[in-house]
């Protein structure tokens, strides 16, 4: 079998404290990150993005809030529907913490560190720290592009920033900045759990995260899980920007958003 060359589209559908959910694939195979937001949204975005006929043979969850897998129940149906039913891949911890209302039909569990094949994507997750059972990163790999999908943590450590150096695309969380968040109309008691350990990251945490995981491999960055209350794209672009500009690193920079899906960014990947 020869070498053959395809682009790898990745599609940030919705990013943000009320729903997150990002598509990756070749168009032969894909799978969807998340599914945070309502099924018939998914789709409608999916659409506007040209992807109403992408592939979607697995949803990879990264834990059980349900601004993550609000609509695996419903969602798992209307795969099935549309033509067989997918894989719902999750740790053991998530599947036990997950509202019966967001349950759905086909998962599959995985332990932190697990490989899974979905058709020749292979999808690696790993651990994150964040307040929830067993939370998970995720990164796809298809040919030799590496997509990563890293939020919900309220920390950088050593192994994410690892993972991270070897993304060709990051999904990266730029949550707060904390200046906004100290003076911001939340209560004390969500303002510590949000700049905790086991929180969400500041604008400066990720920077931090950025700088010691940044590699030569890096080309694409997408800054996601912006607060509304708490951040602006601007001043999360802002902290990144000096990150790269340091580095003297040339990535394209995009920033999700909550109300309305990115343009599908591509890369190109080779594999035999």
């Amino acid at each position: 079998m020869g070498l053959f060359s395809r682009d790898v589209t990745v599609c940030v559908l919705s990013s943000g404290s009320a729903g997150n959910c990002t598509y990756v694939g070749d168009g032969h195979a894909g799978v969807l990150i998340d599914c945070g937001l309502a099924t018939k949204q998914i789709t409608m975005r999916m659409a506007a993005a040209g992807l109403a006929d992408a592939p979607i043979d697995a949803v990879l969850v990264t834990h059980e809030h349900s601004d993550h897998v609000a609509a695996a129940g419903v969602l798992g149906r209307a795969l099935a529907r549309r033509g067989k039913p997918v894989p719902f891949w999750m740790t053991a911890g998530t599947a036990g913490a997950l509202e019966a209302r967001c349950t759905p039909d086909g998962i599959e569990i995985v332990e932190p560190g697990d490989t899974v094949a979905v058709r020749h994507l292979r999808a690696e997750c790993f651990p994150v720290p964040h307040d929830t059972r067993e939370p998970v990163g995720w990164r796809v790999h298809i040919g030799n592009v590496t997509v990563g999908v890293i939020t919900d943590l309220g920390r950088p450590t050593a192994l994410v920033a690892d993972k991270l150096r070897g993304c060709d695309l990051a999904v990266l969380e730029f949550n707060h900045d904390e200046e906004m968040l100290l003076n911001g109309p939340y209560p004390y008691w969500l303002k510590q759990r949000i700049k905790g350990n086991h929180g969400h990251l500041s604008n400066r945490q990720a920077a931090a995260l950025l700088r010691d995981g940044l590699s030569p491999r890096l080309k694409t960055l997408v800054l996601a899980h912006l607060s509304e209350e708490n951040n602006t794209p601007a001043r999360a672009a802002e902290v990144a920007s000096g990150v790269l500009a340091d580095a003297h690193a040339h990535v394209a920079m995009h920033i999700g958003r909550q109300r309305g899906g990115l343009q599908p960014l591509t890369l190109r990947t080779e594999a035999w």
